[in-house]
């Protein structure tokens, strides 16, 4: 039995205090890529109204991966 947490966080779902920026960033990319993909996939299921709903989430889900991407290169610049 687990017990429970005299300060339960504030939503289901909590990350690690000890993860670095760098593990958090990759994360962040990775779960970017596969929700683009997810969406893309979609996008081509349905017609309409919803394709366009659909694929305007991959335009999103691109831009923010770009901005990911750039925060992870800031963290750790290629020499």
């Amino acid at each position: 039995m687990i017990k429970d947490s005299p300060n339960p966080p504030a939503t289901p779902f909590t990350v690690r205090p000890d993860l670095g920026t760098e593990t958090l960033l990759a994360n962040a990319a990775q779960d970017l890529a596969c929700l683009n993909d997810i969406a893309a996939h979609l996008a081509f299921e349905v017609d309409g109204a919803q394709r366009n709903v659909a694929l305007g989430i991959c335009r999103m889900l691109e831009g923010v991966q770009l901005l990911v991407d750039k925060a992870l290169d800031q963290a750790h610049p290629v020499a």
